[in-house]
């Protein structure tokens, strides 16, 4: 049976279940109680192991590491390599037009990029 889960002892044992079920027919009982118990571990998940969208510039510098990119790749994206720098080490922001040229040239969500970036510490 699927009810809530409210302990860590009930997140790993709904876990053994669903590694029960997970051949089940997706019409049949089993399947829906899958599929239901999915969406309550993914609930829990959410609320207990929720992770923060990156700091968009280290995301971009992790996708720029990615796919071996150097700051003179992004120049189409961001400006000339003067802006590239200065939006690399936080002295300047990202404007719209290039948060959707760096979305479509690195392949990261919008919703990233417009988050506001900080350093590190």
């Amino acid at each position: 049976m699927v009810g809530i889960i409210d302990t860590e002892k009930q997140y790993h044992e709904a876990l053994h279940l669903v590694e029960r079920l997970l051949d089940a027919h997706p019409d049949s009982k089993e399947g829906k109680e899958l599929r239901l118990l999915l969406l309550v571990i993914e609930k829990y998940e959410d609320e207990h192991f929720s992770i923060d969208s990156p700091n968009p510039i280290e995301a971009i510098k992790i996708r720029m590491e990615d796919l071996g990119l150097k700051n003179k790749d992004l120049v189409k994206s961001i400006g000339d390599k003067g802006t590239v720098s200065k939006v690399l080490n936080y002295k300047t922001s990202l404007s719209l037009k290039m948060i959707r040229n760096l979305s479509k040239q690195l392949s990261i969500p919008a919703d990233v990029l417009i988050k506001e970036s900080t350093p590190a510490v």
